[in-house]
């Protein structure tokens, strides 16, 4: 495993000679985006929690002035963080996850008040979901001021595989089924869903296996179907990574869990080795894996018949597919369908007719129902902007395990959007995973905080080794 050497130079350090770093001129107007980018993210949170109550009741919410506090105070913390310890980075990760994050909190808010009605005995969660969006900044905040530089990282990466692992399998021994999955580890009143953290964890080591052993991986083998296929014993990790997110699905019945964990790797490995060998392969085995599955473990086997006949629910019992007892996924299509092009209106809708996921990965309904398509599709183009800048910063960045970890976090942030969004709308049967940001879940917004934090710390170093590189004559490219 590569070590960092004190004489190595790190991505703070400026050429020698070069007096005060010639970044700052770049920090400045940086920094200056994002302060105003946050300020809109707080109008449009505020202004959206203002609206969905004067629909809802008639009148402003009650505790205005501590929910705009709140979402102030953990703007100006996160902002601050950056500013003091990477002033570099780029100015549009922080305000898009905070647009996410404070959508989700007026989500939550509206549901509550729905949910109270339709249900008497239902708890609010936006509350709990706006501790948690302050824990989870402030743990941000001490993840951008403690890791210095990323390639710190690298040092550990098979000790955060082990416990990754250990993780990822604890659900299986240590919780009991809810909803039909394994996914939670119950500590007292709170509960933990390790898969959360896991996608951090296997971003860190694939990044450093494939930094190290890229060269090997990259070398073709025999030659199949006019393709050229991975040596055997390169194919081995594969392998290991393909039996392990089938026994997530086995035992854990956890399929968002085991396609993140499965696709992250394959993305990484392509990245690493640009072979699209790798992809086929991935894909091959993933739906293969699904296939066997889905035909023997009756858990996934429902959420596929949703998939397959959504309006079969409403048929006589008799007469339904087996496995086939949730509307959730009907009610959904009714949701959107109702929206229309520009919805209803933020508290205009009535999204508690999903049930309980509404608060999950159903939360994307609400979207639909009120925002209307046009609202639904800037929510994913935030997502998508957020993924894109993850994936800018690793095409920046000049180190191999940097790009790699780049990559790895952008496309598990990717690949969990891709599986929620596609499971609410019917495009791939549900998997129960929680939307990043928007849904009901301390571990997921804590997680995800955590993402953000190494994504900031990862554009920060590629900014400063692009300036750096263009004072310096380098390439051309990287000019401002």
């Amino acid at each position: 495993m590569d070590t960092i050497t004190r004489a190595e130079p790190g991505p703070h350090s400026a050429p020698e000679g070069a007096g005060p770093p010639l970044w700052r001129a770049s920090a400045r107007a940086r920094r200056r985006t994002e302060a105003l980018l946050l300020l809109l993210v707080a109008v449009l949170t505020i202004g959206g929690h203002c609206a969905a109550s004067l629909t809802m009741r008639g009148e402003l919410p009650p505790q205005l002035a501590g929910f705009a506090g709140s979402v102030l105070l953990f703007l100006l913390v996160a902002h601050l963080a950056v500013r003091f310890a990477a002033p570099c980075a780029d100015p549009l990760i922080l305000p898009l996850a905070s647009l996410l994050s404070g959508l989700g909190l007026v989500l939550l808010y509206r549901l509550d008040v729905a949910y109270a009605e339709r249900y008497p005995k239902s708890t609010p969660t936006a509350p709990g979901q706006l501790l948690w969006l302050v824990i989870g900044v402030a743990v941000f905040a001490a993840v951008v001021l403690a890791l210095r530089d990323h390639r710190h990282l690298r040092r550990y990466i098979y000790v955060t595989m082990v416990v990754a692992l250990g993780l990822l399998m604890a659900p299986a021994f240590f919780s009991a089924d809810v909803y039909g999955a394994k996914r939670w580890i119950f500590l007292g009143p709170l509960s933990v869903q390790p898969g959360e953290f896991v996608k951090i964890m296997i971003s860190v080591f694939f990044a450093g296996y494939l930094a190290t052993h890229r060269d090997g991986l990259a070398l073709a083998g025999r030659k199949f179907l006019g393709m050229r296929l991975p040596p055997g014993r390169q194919f081995a990790p594969l392998v290991v990574i393909w039996v392990v997110s089938l026994l997530v699905l086995v035992f854990e019945r956890d399929l968002g869990t085991s396609l993140i964990f499965f696709g992250v790797f394959v993305l990484m490995l392509y990245s690493a080795t640009s072979r699209t060998s790798w992809i086929v392969c991935g894909l091959a085995m993933a739906v293969v894996g699904a296939a066997v599955v889905g035909s023997v473990q009756p858990h996934v086997k429902g959420r596929v018949e949703a998939w397959l006949n959504p309006m079969a629910i409403y048929l006589p019992v008799g007469q339904r597919p087996p496995g086939l007892v949730s509307d959730q996924s009907a009610q959904a299509l009714f949701s959107f369908g109702s929206g229309g092009l520009a919805g209803t209106g933020l508290g205009g809708g009535n999204p508690e007719l999903v049930g309980f996921a509404g608060r999950s990965d159903f939360i994307l309904t609400t979207v639909g129902e009120e925002l209307g398509l046009a609202g639904l599709m800037a929510v994913l183009l935030v997502y998508a902007l957020l993924v894109q800048r993850g994936f800018s910063a690793g095409l920046r960045l000049s180190d191999p395990f940097g790009k790699l970890l780049a990559v790895g976090l952008a496309g598990a942030l990717g690949l969990q959007v891709f599986v929620v969004a596609g499971g609410v709308t019917g495009l791939v049967p549900l998997t129960g995973k929680a939307l990043p940001f928007l849904a009901k879940g301390g571990s997921s917004l804590v997680a995800n905080w955590i993402m953000v934090a190494l994504m900031v710390r990862l554009s920060d170093s590629a900014e400063r080794g692009r300036v750096d590189r263009a004072s310096s004559g380098g390439d051309p490219r990287d000019a401002p």
